[in-house]
């Protein structure tokens, strides 16, 4: 379990593909002190665990499911990375309950400045537009976020010059795809719903013209 804030960045040293999966070695570029193997480590918003690990470098397996569902195929050595350690019994809960489990990939629509903020446009797969909600909480490539607005299939958020600085988002531009993840709460409302909805439909009506004609009534 994650909270959604990044304590820094890492950068990819090396990415060893096999088939769909692929195992990268990262760099922590911040005092990451006392990793053990086996922890889980949030990579741009997916959780993976540490296999080996060396002073701030470490490396992780990404099964097949994991680089299909997220961004992480697209990187390559080089390019920097989100990293959030699990959260411990007692830290604080300074973002929101994030699972570290990839929902779907959303594309930077718009950047746009807002003083010394910017507003960022997102689209997403409409399937998930139910477990989003204005002022509610989405994770970005990991980061925690509040929803200014939404629809079925898009999402705003206004993002400050600290998690500009200390995150990704800096360099975001449109077209850029990122791993998103919704609200947990959300969807575990969403699944509880879903059998009630299906039950509350009405059931199809019996009384047909065949069934009216055949009981006289033509």
């Amino acid at each position: 379990m994650f909270t959604g804030l990044i304590q820094g960045q890492g950068e990819i040293l090396a990415m060893h593909r096999r088939g769909g999966e692929c195992r990268l070695t990262i760099r922590a570029l911040f005092a990451l002190d006392h990793i053990v193997d086996g922890e889980s480590i949030a990579v741009n918003g997916a959780c993976l665990s540490v296999e080996h690990h060396a002073e701030r470098e470490f490396s992780v397996y990404a099964s097949a499911e994991t680089m299909s569902r997220t961004s992480l195929r697209l990187l390559s050595p080089g390019a920097t990375v989100n990293l959030e350690r699990a959260l411990a019994v007692g830290d604080r809960l300074g973002g929101h309950i994030v699972s570290g489990h990839v929902d779907c990939l959303a594309t930077v629509d718009a950047v746009e400045p807002a003083g010394e903020s910017c507003r960022i446009t997102l689209r997403f797969p409409p399937e998930r537009g139910a477990e989003v909600i204005a002022k509610g909480s989405v994770t970005l490539d990991g980061v925690s976020l509040t929803v200014n607005e939404c629809g079925p299939d898009f999402l705003t958020v206004n993002v400050i010059p600290d998690t500009q600085r200390r995150t990704t988002i800096g360099g975001w531009k449109p077209g850029v795809l990122v791993n998103m993840e919704t609200d947990v709460i959300g969807k575990y409302v969403r699944g509880m719903l879903q059998p009630w909805q299906r039950e509350a439909r009405p059931a199809a009506s019996r009384v047909t013209e065949q069934f009216l004609a055949e009981h006289g009534f033509f």
